[in-house]
């Protein structure tokens, strides 16, 4: 597993022994950011605050860091994931952007910062996504049209919390990819 762009392009990250973490793979991940790149609902990269749950390896938040992003929070309840992004972190020299917290991301601690973007990659076939969202919102991490991208099984039902509209969708063999924006209502 490596970043597939930006500025550490190539460079390879460490994961976590064992089945425990299932990363997004490089071909995905891949296809994720050109989506980013190119969409007019995207959030520009640049600068932006971006929030990794379920991060695992951190693949996607790292990512994102690599593109540009100024700031990662990355969110798991694992051990082994969470000394697995440290190490990734420090390998890039991005300690110094990001948190990282052992925190259940249905249920996370109040945001140090609204985010522009978030990943959510949480188990399949747990219905964990829809509570992570509605938790990330209530908790303050996602900022008013935030753009979530969410993985899930191909057959997951995604029902979605209040505030939050799909703009797209993308399967990649059994994962599917939503791509949902947080539109609060007054």
């Amino acid at each position: 597993m490596r970043i597939v762009g930006g500025k550490h392009r190539g460079r390879s990250l460490a994961a976590p022994a064992g089945r425990d973490t299932r990363p997004t793979t490089d071909r995905t991940r891949q296809a994720i950011f050109n989506i980013l790149a190119h969409a007019d609902w995207a959030p520009d990269l640049d600068g932006a605050a971006v929030v990794d749950a379920f991060c695992g390896t951190g693949a996607l938040g790292l990512e994102a860091m690599s593109r540009g992003a100024a700031w990662c929070g990355f969110l798991d309840i694992g051990r082994p994931a969470l000394d697995a992004v440290r190490a990734n972190l420090a390998a890039l020299a991005e300690a110094g952007n990001a948190l990282v917290l052992r925190a259940d991301a249905t249920r996370p601690p109040p945001a140090p910062r609204a985010c522009t973007l978030a990943f959510l990659d949480p188990p399949y076939g747990q219905g964990l996504a829809p509570r992570a969202l509605d938790g990330l919102l209530k908790a303050g991490w996602l900022a008013d049209e935030a753009l979530a991208v969410v993985e899930v099984a191909d057959r997951d039902p995604l029902p979605l919390p209040d505030g939050i509209v799909q703009v797209d969708e993308r399967r990649y063999g059994d994962t599917r990819v939503a791509f949902l924006t947080v539109r609060r209502t007054a």
